[in-house]
């Protein structure tokens, strides 16, 4: 068991080199973005990128996982016509999506609100969502067949290409939010460019219709589940534009992006974890295997989300010289937000860990089910509280409905796939982060929150981890000689 958990470990590592580099440069553009542009501008940038987000799901309609499922179980002499059917059929597709867009220009433009001035938004829009999708069956391939490096890095490739057209489109030729989706629109390009002799050396010049037939049977439930996640995560930006303005969106967006640690924690784990279970679901401890796993990150998760909720406004409040704060003043009445958003995310990891038994088991026709139940919470709450307690009432929205998911496919993973999970322990851990969660906004609200309360708080944290056996002494000890042990190899 030693050995495969260290197996996830190292491939999760190794894609976190990429997803942690992006997320953190993507941090790093946020305070520039917001020492650089207004409220209002932000506001306009992040509602076309929800739509962006929102749209990705539809063109990929679930292929991506069917095709690493099928491709997964498929013999040596499939593994061409497994790549070339869903890719062909992908692009085909999306070639149809884009022209039908560009078709409806004027109404869709108006619908999601951008404005004249900034049109050409949509028109970028349109080029993102054709070069993204063509490249998604290729990076799925390079997953499944455990080429992390090479995936990380060709995204290192397209992050830093990304970042560096953001800094001299902005400061040198002034283009505005317009220069952030130009730079997102070269880097995609240079990454489907990139990943050409991968695609032509696993291509076939046909599609195979019986896997065709099998991978849209496969993928299409889960597109209804797909888009429903995807309103759960992007739904708030046109709701808080609707019910307050684009300069209130700009705020909430700027701090919403400081959840981005946790997100990058659980989309570093994803990564691996979807190959891992799918290549590991016939081992003998398998299940055993996966309940461990669940409990060490949840475990870990918690940590950081108690970690990163204390301490995130000294770190957003620094100052990095006179006047400049890392994320711009007019910004920082968001803070407040940033724990419950954060922990949204640690729900989100936990609904990532159930999707094991789902997948495994083939009975994605329950994902929408799930998904669209989160859907339905995001939206319900978000109407209900975003006009009593602005922009926390949306931060409130996106942790409810993430609870609501996590809770719905528990049960059906449990229901076709029975994991035994170290209960004792994981209800442990979740009365300790609400006890923490409600001391910290306890004092937000009253005293204040100063450095004594917070480091308190952590104490108060760790220590009952030991207290109520979550962790245990031996467990520590073990840890930190295998450590010394890495470290006096170096």
């Amino acid at each position: 068991m030693l050995e495969k958990i260290k197996e996830l470990t190292k491939d999760t590592a190794v894609y976190g080199i990429s997803t942690i580099v992006g997320r953190f440069i993507g941090f790093i553009l946020v305070p520039f973005y917001t020492n650089v542009i207004d409220t209002k501008d932000f506001g306009i940038y992040s509602n076309v990128y929800a739509y962006i987000a929102f749209l990705n799901v539809i063109f990929i309609y679930g292929m991506d996982a069917a095709f690493m499922k099928y491709a997964s179980m498929g013999k040596p002499e499939e593994r061409r016509d497994l790549f070339s059917t869903p890719f062909w059929f992908v692009t085909a597709t999306t070639i149809l999506f884009s022209i039908f867009l560009l078709l409806l220009k004027s109404s869709l433009s108006s619908m999601m609100e951008i404005p004249e001035n900034f049109s050409t938004l949509y028109n970028y829009l349109i080029i993102i969502l054709l070069l993204d999708t063509i490249a998604l069956i290729p990076f799925a391939r390079l997953r499944l067949q455990r080429h992390a490096g090479k995936f990380a890095a060709i995204k290192l490739g397209n992050i830093f290409l990304n970042l560096g057209l953001n800094l001299y489109l902005i400061l040198k030729l002034k283009m505005g939010i317009e220069a952030i989706f130009l730079s997102n629109l070269i880097a995609s390009l240079f990454s489907l460019i990139v990943l050409l002799p991968d695609i032509f050396s696993n291509l076939r010049f046909k599609i195979d219709k019986e896997i065709l037939n099998k991978m849209l049977k496969f993928g299409i439930p889960y597109l209804p589940g797909s888009i429903s996640a995807m309103i759960v995560q992007v739904i708030d930006r046109p709701i808080v534009l609707a019910l307050t303005d684009a300069s209130t969106l700009g705020i909430y967006q700027a701090n919403y992006k400081l959840g981005i640690f946790m997100m990058l924690i659980v989309s570093m784990f994803n990564y691996a974890w979807q190959p891992f279970f799918l290549n590991n679901a016939q081992e003998k401890n398998a299940k055993e295997l996966f309940s461990k796993i669940f409990t060490l990150f949840l475990l870990f998760t918690s940590l950081i989300w108690l970690v990163l909720s204390l301490f995130i406004d000294d770190f957003a409040k620094f100052r990095i010289f006179d006047g400049v704060t890392i994320i711009g003043s007019s910004y920082l009445g968001g803070l407040v937000i940033v724990p419950i958003i954060l922990l949204g995310y640690l729900f989100n990891g936990l609904y990532v860990n159930f999707t094991a038994g789902i997948y495994i088991e083939e009975k994605t026709k329950y994902f929408p089910l799930v998904t669209g139940s989160g859907a339905i919470v995001n939206v319900a709450v978000n109407f209900l509280l975003i006009p009593v307690l602005g922009i926390i009432g949306a931060a409130i929205a996106t942790l409810a409905s993430y609870m609501v998911m996590a809770g719905g496919l528990f049960i059906f993973s449990q229901k076709f796939y029975k994991i035994n999970y170290e209960y004792d322990k994981i209800i442990k851990i979740f009365v300790m982060i609400f006890i923490t969660g409600g001391l910290y906004y306890l004092f937000y609200y009253s005293l204040g929150v100063t450095f004594v309360v917070k480091i308190s708080l952590l104490l108060l944290f760790i220590g009952s981890l030991f207290i109520l056996n979550i962790v245990e002494f031996s467990e520590v000890n073990k840890l930190t000689k295998i450590l010394m042990r890495r470290v006096k190899s170096f």
